[in-house]
């Protein structure tokens, strides 16, 4: 009896493990030390999709820059499965990405996909929207998203085809069918799904999906936790900082999936988006109060965010960002 009393508590830490939402951040799972049974060994995707809540679920990306063996997914791509309907949000980084992303979709449920939201205008997000179309879904996005897009997508779609040669193949340069400010919401089967803007965060056009039934917020990029952030040109840090705490938390989620990683809670993804954006931001103004120069900035202690994925690529880029930002603030 005590060895299968062991057995089970193993296996219900397994599971906690690889879904990384009941488990503490301050218990210190090693996420990369999970089961890794949603490995997709059939498919371009990087991970099949897992179940997040009743009804929901993502496609865990890798946490690490597009290349051709991740084929572009390295980003999260999530669906929400109603009764007169599914919505996904994120398109995929190609057309043959949101291909195996619906197979993988038919295998759950008979409904069509009739949404499609993109949480911002990055080309994991938006370039396998013409799959979509194709399929007859409407693809969603925030108008600060689609002015990106109307300048950007057929760059990125270069881009990401002479990254993905053969893999980008049928991707073709589109637009939103629908877009919005502020909110857009969409009743499915007795199931509402909103599309938030909730301010400025890591680019233009970021939104979160929020499903009120579960508590769970599909986050995008205003969440991260298991790689460094990135800060880019178009980043306005003390504005994130803003939205997070007036908007994004006070929305109550229990469960949140963000851009890139596992899902996780509200504390976990604080501490890695929050308060390290509160932290660099404090530092570098210690250095500009006493005069000091970005060098100085560059030799902040980070050490509690160097276990990150992309924190040798990302730490000072963001520092530097930061830094020349809060100059002219």
């Amino acid at each position: 009896m005590k060895k299968l009393l062991i057995i089970i508590l193993s296996l219900g830490l397994l599971s906690a493990c690889e879904f990384n939402i009941k488990i503490p951040p301050e218990d210190n799972i090693d996420n990369k030390s999970a089961p890794i049974s949603y490995l997709a060994t059939d498919s371009i995707l990087y991970k099949y999709p897992q179940p997040v809540a009743k009804n929901i679920y993502s496609a865990i990306g890798e946490t690490d820059a597009p290349t051709y063996e991740n084929s572009g997914h390295n980003n999260n791509l999530s669906f929400i499965i109603t009764t007169d309907g599914v919505v996904v949000v994120n398109s995929g980084a190609n057309y043959l990405l949101a291909k195996a992303l619906h197979q993988e979709i038919k295998k759950l449920t008979k409904q069509p996909v009739k949404y499609v939201i993109l949480e911002n205008a990055q080309g994991h997000a938006m370039l396998g929207s013409n799959y979509w179309q194709e399929q007859g879904a409407k693809i969603v996005a925030h108008k600060d998203a689609a002015a990106v897009m109307k300048r950007y997508a057929k760059a990125s779609v270069e881009r990401m085809q002479a990254r993905q040669k053969d893999k980008g193949k049928f991707t073709v340069a589109t637009m939103p069918d629908i877009v919005f400010d502020d909110k857009y919401d969409i009743n499915l089967g007795g199931t509402l799904i909103q599309a938030l803007h909730l301010g400025p965060a890591h680019s233009p056009g970021d939104i979160v999906v929020w499903i009120p039934s579960e508590k769970v917020v599909i986050a995008g990029d205003m969440a991260f936790h298991q790689r460094l952030l990135p800060v880019t040109d178009h980043t306005d840090t003390a504005a994130w900082i803003n939205t997070w705490d007036t908007k994004f938390e006070t929305l109550g989620a229990e469960i949140v999936v963000p851009g890139h990683g596992t899902p996780t809670n509200m504390t976990e993804v604080r501490k890695y988006t929050r308060d390290y954006l509160i932290y660099v931001r404090e530092q570098v103004a210690k250095i500009l109060e006493e005069d000091g120069d970005l060098q100085q900035a560059y030799e902040m202690d980070l050490s509690a965010y160097e276990q990150l994925d992309t924190f040798d690529d990302l730490a000072k880029q963001n520092i530097g960002r930061i830094f020349r930002a809060m100059e002219f603030e």
